[in-house]
């Protein structure tokens, strides 16, 4: 993670870089999806299908005047600014993240340049925004602002939705552009500071149409040292994997965090009952964290301004594990071990690591594989026993946590740790994608959903390795796994020196293996490298492994 503070000039203004300080620190955020769409609740579509309560105007095809008659139905009388920030608080975040405005358009602020607003449009009247600056200011918590750039009300925004018979001529998406830029202007201005500009909604166009540097730059002079994340068509200085968790930590240390939901929706929706539990959320925090990046976790207010019961709960469950188990996961950097050989997770800070176990471990014994740094001390954090043998520890913990065990680990120095992929005792040694190394500026593993792979590999100059150790000097027979559409077919790779094209396998899912040829290796530490040479067709392949089989 990056956190030194540099500047830059642009003509005659002098640009901060982002500081990332406290946002590495942090670890752990609330984001808020609260708007309109709280008020009929739904995460239904047309037909009755599963969606997300907060594209509700979208979902139900609904004309922007008629979805626009919710605002007289909004009435957040409950809302209680000290209470929210008090709950992301003793949650364990140490910012929040809310809507200022959604797609819907609606205005959670109080903007001069709309009505459309919750100071003008409801009977409210108020700003709860300010309220949460107050708040967020008193009790300690970074107050950041998510804006979306696409805008299914706003006259000037193009495209349109297909249902949406507003007609299109007086559009100018410039002149959106000028709107959406004085808009976060107030919000840059009229808030005190501003961690965070978290941008959604770009994707129907380019960066040059969204004037993203221009925006970008304005930003980071109204708030030097703010962050900005990726989603207006620039890298800027963060990625946002929604919804899932990347297998590694994102390659050249790049910053990421991921946002997800306690059930399925963003905002409230009186019939999506499918929680996570607590248990499951703190793994998620303590995976991530694992791997370098923040959890973004998602709460959806009711209309009224009160979180469900359902969220408060798994909040207070997260915030009682973190009080006990804090110093594992805030100010801590990723694991230093590509694999374990025990269900656990580890975060590293200076000399210390932070090893996490979910449920006890086979006799009770936790190895460090790897590890070359001599181990002082360790202490189970719940009080209980643990003794050192080399690089593996023997643990009594007082109780079993639920969720996870930590135990801290003092070192003699900074951990350095053999990273290497032990052959196994069986003829077939797998390399997954999950646990290779991948160099280069678009490829990456995918996980979730079904994916288990390295995938969005346009760039002929990325490549994917894995360093081994080789128990047996031999021939190895060499298959690929992988997947390619009959469009992407044709570019030319090589796995240390063999060499071919990649084929056609149907999908970009449907996987298969194919052999590439045979490579001798001696005994001993080996790097496999998997990379285009020669003819590329402008995407490579879908790759989920490896094998390398001892030939006889």
């Amino acid at each position: 993670m990056l956190s030194l503070l540099v500047s830059c000039t642009l003509g005659s203004q002098t640009i901060q870089a982002p500081d990332y300080t406290w946002w590495n620190k942090a670890k752990f955020g609330m984001f808020i999806h609260w708007g309109l769409y709280s008020v009929p609740a739904d995460a239904t579509d047309l037909n009755g299908n599963h969606s997300i309560a907060e594209w509700y105007l979208s979902n139900k095809q609904m004309k922007p005047g008629k979805y626009a008659e919710f605002a007289k139905q909004f009435n957040p009388v409950k809302f209680d600014a000290k209470a929210w920030v008090s709950t992301a608080k003793h949650a364990g975040m140490k910012y929040i993240v809310i809507t200022t405005k959604h797609h819907d358009g609606f205005c959670m602020f109080d903007s001069r340049l709309t009505n459309f607003s919750v100071t003008k449009a409801t009977n409210y009247h108020h700003d709860p925004l300010k309220d949460l600056a107050v708040e967020c200011k008193k009790q300690g918590i970074q107050l950041c602002f998510y804006h979306s750039i696409m805008d299914w009300s706003h006259p000037d925004y193009i495209p349109r939705r297909k249902w949406d018979d507003r007609p299109t001529t007086p559009g100018s998406l410039n002149r959106y552009i000028d709107h959406m830029k004085g808009q976060l202007k107030e919000l840059l201005t009229n808030y005190g500071k501003i961690g965070v500009i978290w941008f959604d909604g770009g994707w129907e166009h380019n960066a040059q149409e969204l004037r993203s540097q221009e925006i970008n730059d304005m930003i980071r002079q109204l708030q030097p040292g703010i962050l900005i994340n990726d989603r207006n068509q620039l890298p800027a200085d963060f990625s946002t994997p929604e919804q899932t968790i990347p297998g590694n930590a994102l390659p050249n240390g790049r910053p990421w965090e991921t946002c997800m939901t306690i059930n399925d929706t963003w905002g409230y929706a009186r019939n999506d009952h499918n929680w996570k539990s607590s248990t499951d959320l703190i793994r998620k925090l303590i995976d991530i964290a694992s791997k370098g990046g923040n959890f973004l976790l998602n709460v959806g207010p009711t209309d009224l301004g009160e979180f469900p019961s359902e969220i408060d709960f798994r909040l207070t469950d997260i915030g009682e594990w973190l009080r006990r188990n804090g110093s594992a996961i805030y100010g801590t950097t990723k694991s230093p071990f590509k694999t374990l050989p025990f269900a656990g997770r580890v975060t590293a800070k200076g000399n210390t690591l932070y090893v996490f176990t979910f449920g006890q471990p086979k006799g009770g014994q936790l190895e460090l594989s790897g590890l070359k740094t001599p181990i002082l001390l360790a202490r189970d954090l719940t009080g209980g026993t643990v003794k050192i043998s080399g690089d593996t520890l023997k643990v009594w913990p007082k109780t079993v946590d639920s969720a996870a065990n930590v135990y801290e680990v003092r070192l003699a120095g900074k951990p350095v740790v053999d990273n290497f992929l032990n052959q196994p005792d069986s003829a077939e040694f797998m390399l997954p994608a999950r646990l290779a190394e991948v160099i280069g500026a678009t490829a990456r593993y995918e996980e979730g959903d079904g994916k288990d792979n390295i995938g969005y590999w346009t760039n002929n100059k990325d490549k994917v390795q894995w360093e081994i150790n080789i128990n047996k000097e031999g021939d190895y027979s060499v298959e690929v796994l992988y997947a390619c559409n009959p469009e992407s077919k044709g570019t030319t790779v090589s796995i240390n020196g063999l060499t071919q094209q990649v084929e056609n396998t149907g999908s970009w899912t449907q996987f298969e293996k194919k052999v590439f040829g045979v490579i001798r290796f001696s005994k001993g530490h080996h790097k496999v490298v998997i990379e285009p040479v020669g003819t590329f067709s402008g995407a490579v392949m879908n790759l989920k492994a490896v094998y390398l089989t001892e030939k006889q």
